[in-house]
């Protein structure tokens, strides 16, 4: 059956976590669930996480082969590739929730605050990660000695109003067809917490 709204979309990634932190998940990583979904999809949601190999995203929400379509960058940040491959899974995939998925001990995060508190730019485009992720962290203080967690959540919410302005977004979420949520990944507990 497919989800269709946000709410429902919602619930499915919360309960398919909580099936995931209790060692009881219902989906395996099986080539049969693979070639079960390879003649289409019909992923009921995007989530947007980071590139860290500790939040394997398919596998934090216990979800199978073509049910969420994934999008993943050094501290979720976002680019034109990342707004495209969202407006994608909303006008053509009809995903009805989009999650921005931060998480604690993020290295993208601190390296941005090691890099402001230096003041530093790294070169490159390691350079352009820490200038997208910069205004969260200015946002909460260098001098604050938990900068690097309240910057990373502030950045979930920075990214969070980006999705609501993709193209084609404003109009889905007004005719109550797709919900965008912030959500925090606990690599100790492995729990998804939603930010309010």
């Amino acid at each position: 059956m497919r989800i269709v709204r946000p709410a429902d979309a919602l619930a499915e990634l919360i309960a398919g976590n909580r099936r995931f932190v209790s060692g009881r998940p219902q989906h395996g990583h099986e080539v049969s669930a693979a070639a079960a979904a390879s003649g289409g999809q019909l992923p009921h949601a995007v989530v947007l996480g980071c590139i860290d190999s500790r939040v394997p995203l398919e596998a934090i929400f216990d979800q199978t082969f073509g049910s969420i379509c994934v999008v993943r960058s050094g501290g979720h940040v976002v680019d034109r590739a990342v707004l495209g491959s969202v407006g994608f899974a909303v006008s053509a995939l009809n995903v009805p929730l989009i999650m921005v998925l931060g998480h604690v001990r993020c290295g993208a995060v601190d390296a941005t605050v090691t890099a402001l508190r230096a003041g530093e730019r790294p070169d490159g485009d390691v350079g352009y990660l820490v200038d997208e992720i910069a205004p969260a962290v200015r946002s909460v203080g260098l001098d604050d000695p938990d900068a690097t967690a309240k910057a990373m959540r502030a950045h979930v919410a920075r990214t969070v109003q980006r999705m609501q302005d993709v193209a084609g977004v404003p109009a889905a979420i007004a005719a109550g067809k797709v919900g965008v949520v912030g959500a925090v990944y606990d690599l100790d507990t492995g729990l998804v917490e939603l930010l309010s």
